[in-house]
């Protein structure tokens, strides 16, 4: 079947406001393409690894640079933070609700860049590394879940699918910085650089009209209209069977069909991770340069630019 580009007839009320909401929470994948994409330019920039260097030299070019250890350490600490910011995003988004959650989020992103900027050794880089992994973990778990939670039932899976477009985004914005600055012999080389509670989170606070309220600007209808009752019901009632399951943990996500779905999920997700497309965003520009490519900052931008494109077919297929 079609994409389906506009409300299914007879739907009441206005979709555009909740579309609106959570194309703009996607933004927040520009957080993880950008500090995803810039190290792999950084680690090619004369300048930096001069900078940072612990007197290493390398052996392809003959200038000072630093090790392959220390360039796995600093690219897998990222990871490393976005394991453990990912855990902590749902008690975050829970105590403190989506909105402050998202806030709380970019914080703690805000405090690794501010450590990435100001640091001059290595140790304070990567443990910048880990804070801005950190809170791109929780920006990773908090805006699907925003938007999932907002997002009309007929578009939901394109408006979650904009966060990977984001991501894209973020990727080739950092290619495109990395190029314009590779050449630049001092720290100007180093290029680093509002959203509404639930009505879900409302009803898990016990406070449904507020809950009716939220969903009342989403879907721009009075709270009253038997549309909005309904939608407000099956909101309730979902949470309602899910409070007499019991309390729920993080061991339960392993058991029965919800381990089932978790697996299904994790093995997609591992999957397109071991198809290599994270070698060429960490270390493409640093691989093409010493493959003997004259500008390999331009490659990255071409690779980024076609990681952007291909997302578009996944965003059409997705409401297939």
């Amino acid at each position: 079947m079609p994409v389906a580009l506009r409300p299914p007839p007879g739907t009441p009320g206005k979709a555009w406001p909740a579309i609106l909401v959570g194309f703009f929470v996607a933004f927040g994948g520009v957080l993880f393409g950008y500090d995803t994409g810039t190290i792999g330019g950084i680690l090619a920039m004369p300048y930096w690894l001069q900078e940072f260097s612990t007197g290493y030299i390398d052996p392809m070019t003959g200038a000072l640079g630093i090790t392959s250890n220390q360039k796995s350490e600093i690219v897998s600490l990222l990871s490393a933070g976005t394991f453990f910011g990912a855990l902590a995003g749902a008690p975050t988004g829970d105590f403190l609700g989506r909105r402050f959650g998202l806030m709380a989020s970019t914080i703690v992103f805000c405090v690794g860049v501010i450590l990435q900027t100001a640091a001059t050794e290595i140790p304070t880089f990567v443990a910048g590394r880990f804070f801005a992994g950190f809170g791109v973990g929780m920006v990773s778990m908090l805006i699907p879940l925003y938007q999932s939670e907002t997002a009309p039932k007929w578009i939901r899976g394109t408006i979650v699918g904009a966060y990977q477009l984001a991501i894209t985004i973020g990727l080739l914005l950092a290619a495109t910085v990395d190029n314009a600055t590779k050449n630049l012999n001092d720290s100007g080389s180093l290029p680093h650089p509002n959203r509404r509670p639930t009505p879900r989170m409302w009803i898990k606070r016990g406070q449904p009209e507020k809950a009716a309220k939220s969903l009342s600007r989403l879907r721009r209808l009075d709270v009253d209209h038997p549309a909005l009752v309904e939608e407000l019901g099956e909101i309730t009632a979902n949470h309602e069977y899910e409070l007499s399951l019991g309390q729920a943990t993080y061991l339960d996500c392993f058991k029965g069909n919800l381990g089932k779905r978790l697996a299904t999920g994790c093995l997609l997700q591992a999957l397109q991770q071991l198809t290599g497309v994270n070698f060429i965003f960490y270390y493409g520009s640093s691989f093409f340069k010493n493959s003997g490519i004259n500008n390999a900052f331009i490659v990255s931008i071409i690779t980024s630019c076609v990681n952007v494109g291909s997302t578009f077919p996944g965003l059409y297929m997705v409401e297939a």
